[in-house]
C-alpha cells in the first residue's frame, strides 16, 4: 500500500485547524477545528467526509482543552474513530502552515531540529503566528516522529520578487541587520489561485500573467508573471497594502511618530491600533464586509466611506500591478470577500475599461462555489472568481516533497 494521505495542520495561538487529504485523488477525508485552547469553553468540531463515518456528519465536543498537545491528541482520537488515525500506514506526511520563512525558507522544507530552530529564530518577524506554528510542529513531531513533518511557508511564493521590489528604501546596513524587507503573505493562496486561473483559461501557467486579489479579513494582492510572483502588497508584516478588516494597510510612517509624540501612545498601543482597530472596523465599527454593505445600502455614511476607501485602495493596486506586469491576462478574486461580495468586484473594476476589464454583471452577481469567469465576452482581460484552497496547496507541496 502506498502512503498517500497528508494531514494539514494550521496551528494558531489558541486554535488548531486541520484537514486530512488523500493525494491519490486529492479528496478530503476529514476537516476540523479546535478553538479556545486553554480555556474552560474549548471546543472541537470534527467532520468526517469519507467512509462510513461520513454518514453520521459532524461531531462536536465541548470542555477544557489545556494546551496544543491535548488539542492534537484529541484530533488524533477523532481521526482514529474514523479509521484514519495518525498511526495509519497510509499517512505519508504532516504538512504545517508556517507564516514566516524569512529569506532562508523559499520552498517546502522537511522539518528537523535545525529547521525548527530557524523557525523559532524568525519569531521576531511574526510574533503573533510563528510561536503557535512552532508549538504545533513540536507536538505533531512527538506524536508521529517517524513520518516527515513538512513546513510550507506563507512567505515562500513571494520570495521570487526582484530585489528592487522586495527592498525598502532605507539605509541598507540597517535593513540587513534587522531583516527589514518585504516578504509578503498569503503565499499558498496566491500560488494556488494563480495556477487555477491559468487552468480556467485553458492555458499553461507559464503563459499567463494574473493579478490575484485575496480579499478576506486580511487582504493582499499579487502580480504573478508566468506562475512567478513579481510583486505583492503585504510587506515585512501583513499590515502593509490593502485596506483590511481590522488593519490599516498602507500608511505614512510618520503617522506612527505623530501618534507617539503628540498623542502619547506607546509602541504597543500603536501596534494594536493599526493591526486590530483600523481598516473597516476603525472607519465604521464593523470589519465584516456583509455588515458594511448592509449599512451602506441603508444610507450609513461611515459604512459608505469605509467601503469607498476599501475599493479605492483595491483599484489603485490593480492599476499599479497592471503597470508592473505590462500585459495582464486575468484578474482573479478569491477568499471570503473576493469570492462572495459581488458588489466589491463590481466597484473595484468600475471605470477600468481602458485596462481591458469589463464584467458580465449577471455572471458577477450569480453565486457559485465553483471557479468561474465573470468577465464580459468582449473584455480583453479575463476576470475570474476562484475559491482558494490553501489546505490543498499545502498538502500538494508536502506530498510532492516526500514522494521525490
Amino acid at each position: 500500500m502506498t502512503a498517500s494521505r497528508v494531514l494539514v495542520l494550521n496551528s494558531g495561538s489558541s486554535s488548531v485547524k486541520y484537514q486530512l487529504l488523500d493525494m491519490a485523488d486529492r479528496s478530503r477525508l476529514a476537516v476540523g477545528l479546535v478553538e479556545r485552547i486553554g480555556e474552560e469553553t474549548s471546543r472541537l468540531v470534527h467532520e468526517p467526509l469519507a467512509g462510513p463515518a461520513a454518514a453520521c456528519g459532524k461531531r462536536e465536543q465541548a470542555g477544557p482543552i489545556a494546551d496544543h498537545e491535548a488539542a492534537l491528541k484529541a484530533v488524533a482520537a477523532e481521526l482514529a474513530a474514523d479509521g484514519t488515525g495518525l498511526d495509519s500506514p497510509e499517512l505519508a506526511a504532516v504538512g504545517h502552515r508556517v507564516v514566516h520563512g524569512g529569506t532562508r525558507f523559499t520552498l517546502p522544507t522537511v522539518i528537523d531540529d535545525e529547521v525548527l530552530t530557524e523557525i523559532r529564530n524568525l519569531i521576531p518577524l511574526a510574533p503573533l503566528h510563528n510561536p503557535a506554528n512552532v508549538t504545533g510542529i513540536e507536538v505533531a513531531r512527538s506524536l508521529r516522529a517517524d513520518i516527515p513533518q513538512i513546513a510550507v511557508f506563507d512567505t515562500a511564493f513571494h520570495s521570487t520578487m526582484p530585489e528592487y521590489a522586495a527592498r525598502y528604501a532605507i539605509d541598507a546596513a540597517t535593513a540587513d541587520t534587522y531583516s527589514v524587507r518585504r516578504y509578503g503573505f498569503h503565499g499558498t493562496s496566491h500560488a494556488y489561485v494563480s495556477r487555477a486561473t491559468a487552468g480556467l483559461l485553458g492555458r499553461p501557467v507559464e503563459d499567463v500573467n494574473v493579478i490575484v486579489l485575496h480579499l478576506g479579513n486580511g487582504a493582499s494582492a499579487s502580480a504573478v508573471r508566468g506562475g512567478v510572483c513579481v510583486e505583492t502588497s503585504m510587506g515585512m508584516t501583513p499590515l502593509e497594502g490593502l485596506v483590511m478588516g481590522t488593519r490599516s494597510g498602507d500608511l505614512d510612517p510618520a503617522v506612527v511618530f505623530h501618534l507617539a509624540r503628540v498623542g502619547g501612545l506607546s509602541v504597543d498601543e500603536i501596534d494594536s491600533l493599526l493591526n486590530k482597530k483600523s481598516g473597516l472596523l476603525g472607519m465604521c465599527g464593523d470589519n465584516d464586509m456583509r455588515e458594511v454593505l448592509r449599512r451602506a445600502g441603508e444610507g450609513d455614511e461611515s459604512a459608505r466611506l469605509a467601503f469607498d476607501a476599501y475599493v479605492h485602495r483595491l483599484k489603485k493596486y490593480i492599476g499599479a500591478y497592471a503597470a508592473v506586469l505590462g500585459r495582464v491576462d486575468a484578474v482573479a478574486f478569491t477568499a471570503g470577500v473576493g469570492e462572495n461580495a459581488h458588489q466589491v468586484r463590481e466597484a473595484a473594476l468600475d471605470g477600468l475599461a481602458e485596462l481591458g476589464l469589463a464584467l458580465d454583471l449577471e455572471a458577477n452577481a450569480a453565486r457559485s462555489p465553483q471557479p468561474r469567469l465573470i468577465s464580459a465576452d468582449y473584455a480583453r482581460v479575463a476576470v475570474a472568481v476562484v475559491p482558494t484552497d490553501e489546505e490543498l496547496e499545502i498538502a500538494t507541496q508536502a506530498y510532492a516533497l516526500v514522494t521525490q
